[in-house]
């Protein structure tokens, strides 16, 4: 019926269009909210990933089930949830929701996010299954497998133009209120299409179409519907994988996050555009070479690769390895009458891969073996899918041989890397926060250290022979801004100190008999290795008053009465990662209530690729206090690192101490507005080839 076609096109395809962009902008639109609700961490964003590929599961169960109703139950349904939906508007997280520290916080993320988005993200999930449905049945059409294809590059629209066009632009608060006054529209706009579905009847081509497609189809295998469920589950896997990796390593930002989303969307676009664009011919070989360079990336650990080298290898292999699965997918899609189980099944294969990597694998294993566990799974269903191909006998065993030993290469490279980063770690914790090792130099060398690694970053050393185990080392040497400051506050008598971040705890060994220091640490597992395996924090707790807090420290000092520091140290990056609602004008603001007027608050920033003097210059200005920039380079016996001090005692600064130190004032540039709890944008700050600021640090 081309005349139906045309009239309902349109209309069908719009409203898909807008379905996908506001779910896809809503992820990290909230994961950002919450971010500083659970210490910044990149492991925020795995679990709502998981949370919104559950709510798309959930979208499709519901338009499954929906679709075996009568049109009229159908409308009714769906339009008393929408309106139910809209009564949860605005998408701000109440207060109440806000963690004690206690708890687990996966779960906690997972609860939140259900309260506050739960119901609007399950009926966005579900209005593109559910209007292929109403628009084959009206119009007698195949399967409209391109409303898929549109209704993901809606999504990949949203996802770009949030960390690229929205987030620099607008307020949290502005964009939340935003969304929700955008998603009563969307709401109206369903309800009057179920309105139309609920009066107009079946067409008879839609009638015949659908009856001759039940006669001639025959149900998919349970194998192949086995099938469908793991190819969306590497893929998803995958993606979570890859986006933790680089959202731990440089920052847990929209932008990181968003990117690996938009790719992965992209190849769903593509795939379900068009049969042809995926051909396993063609890819067969793409494939092999980006399974094999994420093992080289995951076994070599490129951590002072340059960003723009690393990143798109990350991103390239990502992109052809769900191109693979995802083409696979639309090689094997069923006929019209077998449309929403297609679609709930992919669905449910992508929240078990999401689920096992964000939320299982971090309970069960205590290294990231779940990325080489799925390169080897991919590489063996790959195998599996092309182990029949065209060509003679001679050339099939060939490939098949190949192919063999192409995995059992695989496997056998990866179970190496892992056995031997075992072999040199004394100790391998993890936990929601990621993963934490001890590690031991040879005790032969002169400077052999103890080290604390979380991702790829030291959170710090301790000499292990004796004449040294005292010795401040580090980023928080002697020659440090941090050192320089207390060194320079214990010459006028005791000290009063808190310390934002344990780390293996190098600070608490500033302590004297006298001094006071409160350290605030969110990782429990940080804790528990500071006080077993390095001597700094038990060492401080018999010279002086020193105490550990759990949590998150801007929600523990928010609770806190003030604590009249002399001196407050933030030192609280997981790896590379920037917890960014520690560095805000509303946390500097906070951290000068718990100083004394004379206090001194030392912030660490050193960071390979984001430049964050600017940040500290206008939260500084915002509490009318001066900063400083303090860099000590690596001499072999301590790390370069910098601070920046920021105080408005103008006289310390110029005690004998600071004589030699390489200090410079902390500017920012006119058009740099500086951080807020509403708005914070890492994006201008980044420098993928580095600065004086970012390279030489860490």
């Amino acid at each position: 019926m081309p005349d139906a076609r045309a009239r309902w096109t349109p209309l069908y395809a719009a409203t898909v269009i807008v379905g996908a962009c506001l779910l896809f902008l809503v992820q990290p639109l909230i994961a950002k909210i919450i971010l500083p609700w659970f210490g910044g961490s990149s492991a925020v964003w795995s679990a709502a990933l998981v949370f919104f590929q559950a709510c798309v599961l959930g979208g499709y169960s519901y338009a499954h089930w929906l679709s075996t109703l009568s049109p009229r139950r159908q409308s009714l349904i769906h339009a008393a949830l929408l309106i139910v939906s809209c009564l949860t508007m605005p998408i701000l997280p109440s207060e109440a929701l806000r963690p004690d520290g206690t708890g687990d916080p996966a779960l906690q993320i997972l609860l939140l996010l259900t309260v506050t988005v739960g119901l609007p993200s399950l009926m966005l999930s579900s209005t593109s299954p559910l209007l292929q449905v109403w628009y084959m049945r009206r119009t007698g059409s195949e399967p409209p497998y391109w409303l898929f294809a549109w209704s993901n590059a809606g999504s990949l629209l949203a996802l770009l133009s949030f960390p690229l066009l929205l987030e620099p632009a607008f307020t949290s608060r502005t964009l939340a209120m935003g969304w929700s006054a955008l998603f009563v529209g969307f709401c109206v706009l369903c309800i009057g299409i179920a309105y139309l579905n609920s009066k107009q009847p079946l067409s008879e081509a839609a009638a015949s179409s659908e009856a001759v497609d039940k006669a001639r189809a025959s149900a998919p295998t349970v194998g192949r519907m086995v099938l469908w469920a793991l190819l969306s589950a590497c893929a998803s896997g995958l993606l979570v994988s890859v986006s933790a990796n680089l959202s731990a390593n440089v920052a847990p930002i929209p932008l990181l996050w968003v990117v690996p989303l938009a790719l992965y969307l992209l190849t769903f676009i593509l795939a379900f555009s068009h049969h042809r664009i995926y051909h396993p011919t063609w890819y067969f070989p793409l494939v092999a070479l980006s399974l094999g360079g994420l093992a080289y990336l995951y076994t070599q650990r490129l951590e002072n690769w340059p960003i723009q080298y690393v990143v798109p290898a990350y991103l390239a292999s990502l992109f052809v390895i769900c191109m693979a699965c995802h083409g696979e997918l639309v090689m094997r899609r069923p006929a019209g009458a077998y449309l929403t189980r297609f679609y709930l099944l992919v669905s449910l294969g992508g929240v078990l891969g999401g689920a096992f990597v964000g939320l299982i694998a971090p309970n069960i294993f205590d290294t990231y073996v779940e990325l080489p566990l799925l390169l080897v799974l991919i590489a063996e269903l790959y195998v599996m899918l092309q182990w029949y191909r065209r060509g003679s006998r001679r050339t099939l065993l060939l490939i098949r041989v190949v192919m063999v030993l192409g995995v059992l290469m695989l496997m056998g490279e990866l179970l190496r890397s892992e056995l031997e980063d075992r072999r040199q770690s004394v100790l391998v914790r993890r936990n929601f926060y990621g993963v934490l090792s001890v590690q031991d130099d040879p005790i032969s060398y002169e400077l052999a250290r103890r080290y604390l690694i979380h991702g790829t970053i030291s959170h710090g050393y301790q000499y292990l022979h004796e004449e040294l185990r005292r010795v401040p080392s580090s980023y928080f040497s002697k020659h440090s801004g941090v050192g320089l400051t207390l060194t320079a506050l214990q010459s006028q008598g005791s000290v009063r100190m808190g310390v934002v971040g344990l780390g293996v705890g190098v600070l608490s060994g500033y302590v004297r008999k006298g001094d006071y220091a409160r350290l605030y640490e969110i990782n429990p597992q940080v804790l528990e290795l500071a006080d077993s395996h390095f001597t700094f924090l038990p060492e401080a707790r018999k010279a002086g008053d020193v105490e550990v807090l759990l949590g998150d420290a801007r929600l523990t000092l928010e609770r806190q009465p003030p604590q009249g520091f002399d001196l407050l140290a933030i030192d609280a990056f997981s790896s590379d990662a920037i917890p960014t609602h520690l560095l805000t004008r509303e946390a500097f603001e906070l951290y000068f209530k718990h100083l004394q007027p004379d206090g001194v608050l030392a912030v660490h920033i050193s960071n390979r690729y984001i430049d964050l003097v600017p940040v500290c210059a206008r939260s500084a200005q915002y509490v009318n206090r001066s900063a400083r920039v303090v860099r000590s380079i690596n001499d072999g016996t301590y790390d370069t690192s910098i601070w920046v001090i920021v105080t408005s005692n103008e006289a310390l600064l110029e005690r004998p101490e600071f004589g030699n130190a390489d200090t410079y004032e902390a500017t920012a540039p006119e058009s740099f507005a500086g951080w807020s709890d509403q708005y914070s944008s890492v994006w201008p700050l980044m420098h993928l080839r580095g600065t004086a600021h970012a390279t030489t640090a860490k």
